[in-house]
């Protein structure tokens, strides 16, 4: 059984707009320190930013303006935690405790993945999918059900009928769908607004790639401040992230399907 939610599900608007933040963080270091949380809705945007940068306000609106439209946006910046940033001034050393988990991707992920990019692909608008063997459930805002049924004769589709999605109905906050970022690698901590030193990020795409490479289930641990995480040292590890992230687009492109 998997779920999956597209880019204009008001939690994925929100992750992309944390994941836009973190992509101008470094534009400005190579190396910056930064937390986002999103939370968005009604025409309004709230956003908290914990960083080390010198980001300017003018171009995280937007950033904000481009991924959600005409919302308000209230933006707050504050310094990080002078613990959290020495803990990271002489090299890079894991940022946070945290267990992760990587399992290689099932059969019935990647046909949901992909069902999900086909239907979005035709119908950009808010919509949630699952799929439990045979069973598979549409529920897409903005178009007739009676088309997605005929595309999809199997499924259930909008059991509730035709409905219209977005944060004007409903409200988005950041790693709120981790279920359908990550499937059955679902730990502690989320994916989305944090920048590479945070294990949440690195370590978490780092499990996933050695899963898939070695078509097992990977667990770790690490504790703040950690050098080497699997034998390996922390910042080989970051790298390994970065090359992923940079490989997809940025984190605003990670953070549309996880």
């Amino acid at each position: 059984m998997f779920e999956k939610v597209n880019p204009r599900h008001p939690d994925k608007i929100a992750d992309c707009i944390a994941g836009a933040i973190v992509d101008l963080a470094y534009k400005e270091n190579e190396n910056p320190k930064i937390a986002v949380e999103v939370l968005l809705g009604h025409g309004n945007c709230h956003v908290i930013i914990e960083t080390d940068c010198n980001l300017n306000k003018k171009e995280i609106a937007t950033s904000i303006k481009r991924i959600a439209g005409d919302v308000i946006a209230d933006i707050k910046i504050v310094e990080q935690d002078i613990h959290l940033s020495n803990n990271q001034k002489e090299k890079i050393r894991c940022g946070d405790n945290g267990i992760f988990k990587g399992v290689p991707t099932s059969d019935e992920e990647k046909k949901l993945s992909l069902i999900a990019r086909e239907i979005y692909s035709n119908y950009p608008y808010d919509g949630k999918y699952i799929l439990d063997g045979d069973k598979l459930i549409i529920c897409q805002s903005n178009i007739s059900t009676e088309i997605l049924k005929a595309i999809y004769p199997k499924a259930i589709v909008n059991p509730l009928g035709d409905w219209t999605g977005g944060f004007n109905v409903d409200t988005g906050a950041t790693n709120r769908k981790l279920g359908s970022d990550m499937g059955r690698a679902v730990t502690g901590g989320g994916l989305h607004g944090k920048d590479l030193s945070k294990a949440d990020v690195s370590v978490n795409i780092y499990a996933h790639l050695k899963a898939q490479e070695e078509n097992r289930e990977i667990e770790l641990s690490c504790a703040i401040g950690d050098e080497t995480v699997d034998g390996r040292p922390y910042s080989e590890i970051v790298e390994i992230a970065r090359n992923y992230i940079n490989s997809i687009g940025g984190f605003e492109e990670f953070a549309k399907w996880g």
